[in-house]
């Protein structure tokens, strides 16, 4: 029987006109929008689907839109299937903010909490560092092992690894001057290419720490359940059902590097051999397909894709 984990993106797959169909389709799904909209008040539905794309982008709407959408599209397929996400699915795993979702998909936290974290939780990273001061970069073609050595080359005092996405796809944070710094050894080191990304804030490094002090403030005082289907956090790249386990690993998460390759190799190695990418863009499914070639993977965004989903079951 084949197991198969889904996947809710993170901050980078969001666009103008986001969930718009699935939400034109699927009751359950304008339920989602209804909860979202009474959490946040209407105006990141509007940006959803009508942007402006600058307003969208803004890590404050980017990651509660981005949770949205894949709710949406979570509990549209439930709708049509008839059937709850553990009945469909094995595993579940999120991209940064997408662990949110995957919490909330999972019944862990509710839907609005979800939102109203998320809200926070773009706001505190923000705020940690001024604009301008913070960069990222991917390096491409590099090993993780390569990254660790940029690490090792001098004592950093603003520069982390934020993400292992794929093979050959490593992503580094941190103070402007220090991402650059790393370039050049990069470069020296024969890694293909360096390439700044355009984020308005370093995510998941130490200049972080602010925000993560927030989000443990926040958490605090939000009751989770345990997930109806096990969780791979960023931070452990490990299946957790404890509560307690997965609002720790939500504050270590905001600093933390995001194991998102280790997460997928451990999937793999559990037996799951079918991958499904929940909400906006292909972005995880592209990273399954650099990982793990021979897995099957896609990615549920329209009512098309979810009835080509269904009809494969």
């Amino acid at each position: 029987m084949t197991k198969t984990a889904f996947l809710f993106p993170g901050q980078g797959s969001q666009t103008v006109g986001m969930a718009q169909d699935m939400i034109a389709h699927s009751k359950a799904a304008q339920d989602v929008m209804a909860s979202v909209e009474q959490a946040l008040g209407a105006d990141l539905a509007a940006i959803m689907k009508d942007g402006p794309a600058d307003d969208l982008k803004m890590t404050s709407n980017a990651q509660p839109a981005l949770m949205a959408s894949a709710l949406c599209v979570t509990r549209a397929l439930e709708e049509a299937s008839g059937k709850t996400l553990d009945q469909l699915g094995d595993v579940v795993a999120g991209h940064s903010l997408g662990e949110y979702a995957a919490l909330a998909a999972t019944g862990a936290i509710d839907i609005s909490t979800a939102a109203s974290l998320l809200r926070l939780r773009g706001n505190a990273m923000q705020d940690a560092v001024p604009v301008g001061e913070g960069a990222m970069a991917a390096l491409l073609g590099a090993t993780i092992e390569q990254a660790h050595d940029i690490m090792a080359a001098q004592t950093w005092t603003a520069l982390d690894i934020a993400n292992d996405n794929a093979p050959g796809q490593v992503v580094i944070s941190g103070a402007v001057g220090e991402v650059d710094a790393a370039l050049e050894i990069a470069k020296e080191m024969g890694i293909r290419k360096g390439v700044k990304l355009p984020v308005s804030a370093p995510f998941h490094c130490r200049l972080m720490a602010p925000a993560a002090d927030a989000m443990a403030r926040a958490l605090a005082g939000v009751t989770l359940h345990p997930p109806s289907l096990p969780v791979y956090c960023n931070v452990s790249a490990s299946p957790i059902s404890d509560p307690s386990i997965l609002r720790e690993n939500l504050i270590i998460q905001v600093t933390g590097m995001v194991r998102w390759r280790e997460t997928l190799l451990n999937m793999a190695e559990a037996g799951v051999t079918r991958f499904v990418e929940l909400g906006t863009g292909k972005v995880l499914s592209g990273l399954v397909k650099r990982t793990l070639p021979d897995a099957e993977a896609m990615n549920i965004e329209t009512p098309e894709d979810m009835d080509a989903f269904l009809s494969s079951l």
